[in-house]
């Protein structure tokens, strides 16, 4: 894939915007994101986020590989993914369902068998 331009952000996979929990850095992350995409004159320029995981590189080595103590399963450290939407907060929910009730969002398709 080549992108128009991107942004890049070196968590492991299920974390693309951020640590869970951490609003303050969620909103840092997008806000230099959208900022990025707004900047970004040159095609095909993709700029790295400064921000780390964690103060060291170690997480990269449990991520997605096999575990030698468990028989070669594989680990898999991001967060399970379920078949519900998942919201930051109740008030996020609800203002879902009420664009959803209100002509939805082309966006939100797999909210349709949750219209009210």
């Amino acid at each position: 894939m080549n992108p128009p331009r991107a942004v890049y952000l070196d968590f492991p996979l299920g974390h693309t915007a951020g640590k869970q929990d951490d609003k303050a850095l969620q909103r840092k992350i997008m806000i230099d994101t959208l900022s990025a995409l707004d900047s970004i004159q040159v095609p095909g320029t993709i700029r790295e986020l400064p921000y780390r995981w964690a103060s060291d590189d170690a997480w990269k080595d449990r991520v997605m590989r096999p575990d030698p103590a468990s028989s070669g399963k594989q680990t898999d450290e991001r967060v399970a993914r379920v078949e519900t939407p998942q919201y930051q907060s109740e008030d996020d929910r609800v203002a879902a369902l009420a664009t959803l009730a209100d002509g939805g969002c082309k966006t939100c398709v797999f909210l349709e068998d949750r219209k009210p």
